[in-house]
């Protein structure tokens, strides 16, 4: 991760911290309400049935927590890849509050019930195993479980990672910190270290709970994940 990375983590490792009481990044039964960031509202163009398809397997981060439904990241996403001439459909599979077991728990499900086989799954779990204190051990084993599911079946992945927050402590910080880039190493996947770089910290960017992005802040994360997205896509022949 750049130094600018490493800032960022740390400005959202503090906030979260101070936020911990929440006990998750969203909840399930958390509103799906408007948000801050209005007028900033993505157009998603008609997308061919045969596009290959994406599917954003998160948390809230990923699911939209209190934005509207074009606002969240698959949308923008889609929209952002479209702009660039890359035509693909993303489906939004963020789960607000799922942890990596319950994610683990529920890719088999997904990717079996998907129209089409993915050509690229985005997987973004763990915040929410920081923000409880979960064993980093196991957010590892149910992170790696599932990248190698995605391996088993030819799937390329995109890896968007977490940092945890300073008073789970050094200890913690350092075995849960290097969770991502490891993985993405044993698993050739494209990573991307920290998934609110660039947003965390900046008012203006995110929601008032200084947690998750609102549009405009996930039009800033999408701007620096398109990029691995286009690439991680398999050519067409």
């Amino acid at each position: 991760m750049k130094t600018a990375g490493w800032r960022s983590a740390l400005i959202y490792g503090c906030v979260i911290a101070l936020c911990q009481p929440l006990a998750a990044c969203g909840s399930a039964d958390a509103p799906a309400a408007s948000t801050n960031g209005k007028g900033d509202t993505t157009a998603v163009a008609a997308i061919p049935a045969n596009a290959p398809l994406v599917i954003a397997f998160g948390d809230s981060l990923y699911a939209g927590y209190q934005l509207g439904p074009k606002e969240g990241l698959a949308p923008q996403l889609q929209a952002a890849l479209a702009e660039d001439g890359v035509v693909a459909r993303v489906q939004n599979a963020g789960v607000s509050g799922d942890t990596t077991a319950a994610g683990r728990q529920r890719l088999t499900y997904v990717l079996d019930n998907a129209k089409t086989k993915p050509a690229l799954v985005l997987l973004g779990l763990g915040g929410n195993d920081m923000l409880r204190g979960i064993d980093a051990a196991q957010t590892r084993a149910n992170l790696d479980a599932m990248l190698a599911e995605l391996k088993k079946q030819n799937i390329p992945v995109v890896l968007t990672g977490m940092v945890a927050a300073p008073n789970l402590g050094p200890e913690y910080a350092k075995k849960f910190n290097p969770i991502y880039p490891e993985l993405a190493a044993k698993y050739d996947a494209s990573l991307y270290p920290f998934i609110l770089d660039n947003v965390v910290g900046k008012p203006d960017l995110m929601l008032g709970d200084h947690i998750h992005p609102n549009a405009k802040g996930v039009k800033i994360v999408v701007e620096g994940l398109a990029p691995l997205v286009e690439d991680a896509l398999p050519d067409e022949k």
